[in-house]
């Protein structure tokens, strides 16, 4: 159980906090009146953290199952 936490329970309560960064950006593009340019600005900020997110994910699944090699 403790294994499980570790590996899946990292990934999901990152995956929740991410979901829950869409709605601060959301909400704080529509309170700034960022405008469509500023809104997509904030997103793909926001979208360049999940992909070096998703990046680390997959570089330690190649690492481990592959060994480096």
């Amino acid at each position: 159980m403790d294994q499980w936490l570790s590996d899946y329970g990292v990934t999901l309560g990152v995956g929740a906090l991410i979901a829950f960064m869409v709605f601060i950006v959301w909400d704080l593009a529509r309170r700034s009146n960022a405008g469509r340019f500023g809104t997509i600005i904030l997103y793909i900020g926001l979208a360049m953290g999940i992909l070096g997110f998703l990046l680390k994910v997959v570089i330690t699944y190649l690492l481990e199952n592959n060994g480096g090699a």
